[in-house]
């Protein structure tokens, strides 16, 4: 299960997996409405490596990347529900409008995003620069948070 770390905190245990000789996978994402795609993402993201970082996008992120009626669900409970999930170890949050800062200061040795986004990996050239490995996960089929969000929607009367 995971922990929150504070960018500084993070950072600060990056080194020190990096003395120990940990293999850091990093991933990012808003993360609302968690669904089993997000898991089976996450448990391949942690298969590549020993410490799986979750960057999660924070509430303004989100509704810039989303749109005002997102998120669904606040920072705080995102923040608390991926915190429970086997997978992630590492859990922190992002303001900008990507987290390459943020992956450039922690420089993973293995930068993960679903395929959907493999034209654009925000922080690519500075892990692979690092001689980090930058990987796109094919998603599981039938599942989107917009998609489910959309569907809730049709479903009003």
């Amino acid at each position: 299960m995971g922990r929150f770390y504070t960018r500084e905190e993070l950072l600060a245990a990056r080194a020190e997996w990096k003395r120990a000789g940990r293999k850091v996978v990093f991933t990012n994402g808003c993360y609302d409405l968690l669904h089993p795609g997000h898991i089976r993402l996450l448990e391949k993201a942690r298969s590549l490596g020993e410490v799986l970082i979750l960057a999660l996008n924070s509430d303004d992120s989100v509704r810039r990347l989303k749109g005002p009626r997102r998120p669904i669900i606040s920072e705080p409970d995102r923040i608390a529900v991926v915190c429970g999930l086997e997978a992630v170890d590492a859990v922190t949050v992002f303001d900008e409008d990507t987290p390459r800062e943020l992956i450039a200061a922690v420089l993973p040795d293995v930068l993960v995003k679903g395929a959907d986004w493999a034209h654009f990996i925000a922080g690519r050239e500075e892990v692979e620069a690092a001689g980090g490995a930058v990987l796109p996960l094919a998603l599981e089929p039938g599942y989107s948070t917009t998609g489910i969000v959309e569907r809730i929607l049709a479903r009003r009367p």
